[in-house]
Parts: structure tokens; C-alpha cells; sequence
């Protein structure tokens, strides 16, 4: 019977019934609902297995292959894992919009036709803002705004391209697409957006450090991911890929290293490993999906472990700022420890997970001679390991003691954070279980001698940099600062251009606008009294009379009609 559900609905539907439920009931039933989903798909056969015909128009909402199992395998951990993370929050809220959230997600990876995915491309939109709208200040309302048009667009995007690919091809399948007609551009964009493709990003940046301590985990998980799952589907062999895949793994470097909030900077670094993924997509060939597929399944982990420990330091001491943090492993060395697994893992050392997935697409990179493209990826593996390997887990937990005293973060927290650790332990460890579920058959080793001593040699490096920047004194400190990033075109630049023109102008549209403005109160108040509870009208033809005039009229109308 689980088997005859269309994935993601048990997390759609029994999200909605979280708030029946009570205590340890609730919790149970939390992780029930994702195991469920998880079982579901392992008894699912391959194939289309769901058919509509709405209107004439022949839809696929369930489609089953590897590449939509190998998203929907990670994306039930993840939700899992998130919830068992999030089992203290008291706001059942978040538990519904996080559900939502999730099987939406799931629900996209297995749509065979657009119009489906874009109704789980919308519902994703909406139920993932009001996981930062939950932390209830001023600044996640504006951060899940913003996130929310971004959002919206990228859902009108493919809706419009959609319409378009359909009226030029009859078809709404969702399989290839490419790049070739109007259809193809608007929905690449669509997907770009919530890919964060370089000056397409910057909500990212600005909504995902603002949303709940939980919330974050979700966001981390799911919709990037989707992104790059779509791209995959729609998109591969784009050649333009590589190149916008290259920029998103090496711009973030520079402002990972500058930013004081360590969640943003671990934002920053979802930009750096999407990069990757992008270039994986963009090449095309089974080995480069095969990288991108594993990758993204790796990063959900390892960003999970980082984001999750960020979080557990914002919940005891109520700020993950670099410059107000240090010496925390006193306090929390549970979390330091999944902190540094989770550092370790994003870096791609040896026997942790991305060492096994990460060399997939540089080795897809290099035997493609993409030359360029391949120095950029190692520049870019290079960088990550400074912002996300060294500066996380030192700035937060050693570096200077701020003298902040806590607990250790909660129980349910740790089961968490040590279950996904564990996890990127495993891939590392035994790549072979994450490779026989990828897309295509795998014959790729990762841990041979050449590879195991070029990325060693990268990390020493790397760190020997580190530590003499830090100790002449040239690393970036701490500064508790604003970084516009590209938004300093929109904040800055524009109104320094448009600036003239707007004083020019300025001045008779206010004068304008302030007599329109005028001009419309008066006229409000004086209806207001004339017709207002207190007026005149009011006063000498109360609503009674009126109510008897009007029958007294419909009857002689009536009267007369029939006459």
C-alpha cells in the first residue's frame, strides 16, 4: 500500500497532522513519517508509474530512475536527520512547514513533466520561508521576503518556460532540455535562481543565516539540491555550465574569509561546492553526473554536521559571530568534534566523504581538458578548506577564549549531528555503497596513490598559509561588519548613477505625489463626515428607516411589474 503513495506525500499530508500530536507521541511520529517515505522508495520498481491526461495534455507526475532515487535516498535522511535535530522545538509551526518543505523537494526529483514540477517547485517556495519567518525579528521578515520573490520569480521563470517549450515542442516531459530555444533559456534561469548562479545568489546569503536554528538545517538540505537535481535532468552537456560552475566555486573564497557570521560563511561555501556540481552538470559525461549526484549527496551531510553545530553554538550562547566567539570546546567539545568531521569532510581529506565524491569531477575536468577549469577546482578546494575547514571550527571553538561558559548542546542535537558525522565517515571510508546507487555505473577508484598524496599536499599547503598569514598578522580578522557582495551594484552603484536624475525629477514628483496625497484625505474625511458613524446622513437616516424605504420601494416595484 506505502508503495502506491507519489513520493513525498507522506511527508506533505503527515506533516499536516504533526500538531495532533503530543510528546514523545509527536516525536515518534516525526521520525516515523521520513523512515516510512525511505521504505516507500525502496519498493518502488524503475519506470513512470504514475499517468494523467488532464485537459488533453498528458502529465508524469512519478517518475522512478536512479537519478531522481539517488536525491530522494539523501533527501529522506536529511529529513530525518533534521528532525531528530529539531525534536525540542516547541513551535509546531516549523515541524509542518519543514515537512512540507521536505516532501515537496522529494516530490520535484520525481516529476516526469513540467507542470508537476512546478507546482512542487511553488510549494517548496512557500512552505521554506516561514521556516525564517519563525525566528520572529525584524530582520528574518525582510530576509524571508526577499527570499520569497526570489523564489516566486524562479518559479514564474519556469512556469513561463514551460508554456513556451510547450507551445514550441508540444511536449511537457521533463527530460532534456537545452538551451537552444526560449523555453529552454527561461527555464535554465528558473533553475539558476534557486541554484544561486553568480549575481543570482545574494538571497541565499541573506536569508539562510537569518532563518531558526533548525530552519537552517532544512534550507541547507533541500532546495539548492533540487536545483542542481533539475539541472541534471534538464541541462547536461551545457557547455555554458562549466563556466558559470567555475565562478560559483571560486568567487565565494574571497568573501568567506572577510564575513564574521560563521553561518554565512557557511553559506558562502554552499555557493563554493553548488560550483562544483555545476561543472559536474555542465560536462555531461556519466563520470561528471556521477560526481554531481555523489556530491550532492555528500554535501547534504557535511553542510548538515557544519550547520548543525552552528546552530547548537547559536542556541547556548546566542551568537555565531567569529569576533564574539573561541574556546567553546571547553563547553561544548561533543560539538567541536562533529564540527571538525564535518570541516574535515567539506575539505575532502582522505577517508572522509567528499575526497570521495569531489575527485570524481575533477577528474571528469581533467579528462575532458578542461585545463582552466581544473586549476580553478583546485584553487576553489584550496579555499574551502580555509573558510569552512580551518576558519569554522577555529574561530568558534579554540582561537582566543572568549571566556563564554555553556552547555554542552542538547541531546537530540548530538544524536544528530553524530549520526551525519558518522555518516561522512562512512562515505569516505566505503565510497562503494554511495557509488553502486549514482546514475550511471561507477568505475572510478578515488584512493589512489597519485590522488591521495596531490590532495594531502593541497591541504598541508593550505593550512602552512593559514597559519602564516595568521601569524604576520595579513589573515582578515574578525570585524564586525556588513559585506554587500554584489548587492553593492543594486545598494550602491545604481543610486550613485541614477542619482542626478533622481534629484532632477525628484523634487516636482514628490511636490506631486504630496497634493495627490492631500487632495485624496480630504476627500476621505469628508465622507467620512458626512456618511461616518457620527455624521450627518447618519444621524437623520439611521439604518432601520432606510432598511424600511428600501422594502417599501421593492414592493411597489414589484407591484407594478406584475400589474
Amino acid at each position: 500500500m506505502i508503495d502506491s503513495f507519489p513520493p513525498g506525500w507522506l511527508l506533505i499530508f503527515g506533516g499536516l497532522l504533526v500538531p495532533l500530536f503530543r510528546g514523545r507521541v509527536r516525536s515518534a511520529y516525526m521520525l516515523l513519517l521520513p523512515a516510512l517515505g525511505f521504505i516507500q522508495l525502496l519498493l518502488m520498481p524503475e519506470g513512470e508509474l504514475l499517468q494523467l491526461s488532464i485537459f488533453d495534455y498528458s502529465l508524469t507526475p512519478v517518475r522512478v530512475d536512479p537519478l531522481s532515487l539517488v536525491f530522494g535516498y539523501i533527501f529522506h535522511i536529511a529529513a530525518f536527520l533534521g528532525m531528530i535535530f529539531a525534536l525540542r522545538v516547541k513551535d509546531t509551526g516549523q515541524h509542518v512547514a519543514a515537512f512540507i518543505y521536505a516532501g515537496s523537494a522529494i516530490g520535484a526529483v520525481f516529476a516526469g513533466d513540467l507542470i508537476t514540477l512546478f507546482v512542487y517547485w511553488e510549494i517548496a517556495a512557500i512552505s521554506s520561508v516561514f521556516l525564517i519567518w519563525a525566528r520572529r525579528s525584524e530582520r528574518s521578515y525582510r530576509a524571508g521576503m526577499r527570499y520569497l520573490i526570489f523564489q516566486i520569480a524562479s518559479g514564474v521563470l519556469l512556469l513561463a518556460g514551460t508554456l513556451a517549450h510547450f507551445y514550441q515542442t508540444g511536449s511537457l516531459a521533463f527530460d532534456y532540455l537545452g538551451i537552444n530555444s526560449l523555453g529552454g533559456m527561461l527555464i535554465l534561469i528558473a533553475f539558476g535562481i534557486k541554484c544561486a548562479f553568480p549575481l543570482l545568489h545574494n538571497w541565499l546569503e541573506d536569508a539562510y543565516p537569518e532563518a531558526t536554528v533548525t530552519g537552517t538545517v532544512f534550507l541547507s538540505s533541500f532546495t539548492t539540491k533540487m536545483a542542481v537535481y533539475a539541472l541534471a535532468r534538464g541541462f547536461p552537456g551545457t557547455e555554458q555550465l562549466i563556466w558559470i560552475g567555475a565562478i560559483m566555486a571560486a568567487f565565494p573564497i574571497f568573501y568567506a574569509v572577510i564575513v564574521n557570521d560563521l553561518r554565512r560563511v557557511l553559506t558562502y561555501s554552499m555557493n563554493n561546492q553548488l560550483g562544483f556540481m555545476v561543472v559536474g552538470v555542465g560536462i555531461g559525461t556519466e563520470l561528471a553526473l556521477n560526481g554531481a549526484a555523489a556530491h550532492a549527496f555528500a554535501d547534504i551531510l557535511f553542510k548538515g554536521v557544519l550547520f548543525m553545530s552552528m546552530g547548537a553554538v547559536l542556541l547556548r550562547t546566542g551568537t555565531v559571530k567569529g569576533s564574539e566567539l573561541g574556546g567553546l570546546y571547553k563547553s561544548m567539545p561533543w560539538t567541536a568534534a562533529f564540527c571538525i568531521v564535518g570541516a574535515a569532510s567539506i575539505s575532502a581529506f582522505p577517508l572522509f566523504s567528499a575526497f570521495a565524491t569531489k575527485s570524481m569531477i575533477l577528474s571528469a575536468t581533467a579528462e575532458n581538458h578542461y585545463a582552466f577549469v581544473y586549476f580553478v577546482l583546485l584553487f576553489a578546494s584550496a579555499g574551502v578548506f580555509h573558510h569552512s575547514g580551518i576558519k569554522i571550527p577555529y574561530f568558534a571553538f579554540f582561537g582566543h577564549d572568549s571566556g563564554i561558559r555553556c552547555k554542552e548542546a542538547p541531546r537530540n542535537m548530538l544524536i544528530a549531528m553524530g549520526l551525519a558525522a558518522s555518516l561522512c565517515i562512512g562515505i569516505g571510508v566505503f565510497p562503494g555503497v554511495l557509488y553502486n546507487v549514482l546514475p550511471f555505473p561507477v568505475d572510478y577508484e578515488p584512493y589512489t596513490v597519485t590522488h591521495v598524496i596531490t590532495q594531502l599536499q593541497l591541504l598541508f599547503w593550505s593550512a602552512v598559509a593559514f597559519a602564516w598569514l595568521n601569524w604576520v598578522g595579513l589573515y582578515p580578522p574578525e570585524l564586525r561588519s556588513v559585506n554587500l557582495d554584489s548587492d553593492w551594484l543594486f545598494r550602491r552603484f545604481v543610486p550613485r548613477m541614477f542619482g542626478p536624475v533622481t534629484r532632477a525629477f525628484g523634487g516636482g514628483w514628490t511636490r506631486m505625489l504630496d497634493q495627490l496625497g492631500r487632495r485624496a484625505t480630504a476627500t476621505v474625511q469628508t465622507v467620512h463626515r458626512h456618511h461616518g458613524p457620527q455624521g450627518i446622513l447618519e444621524r437623520t437616516w439611521p439604518t432601520g428607516s432606510m432598511a424600511l424605504w428600501v422594502a417599501i420601494l421593492l414592493a411597489l416595484i414589484l407591484l407594478l411589474y406584475y400589474r
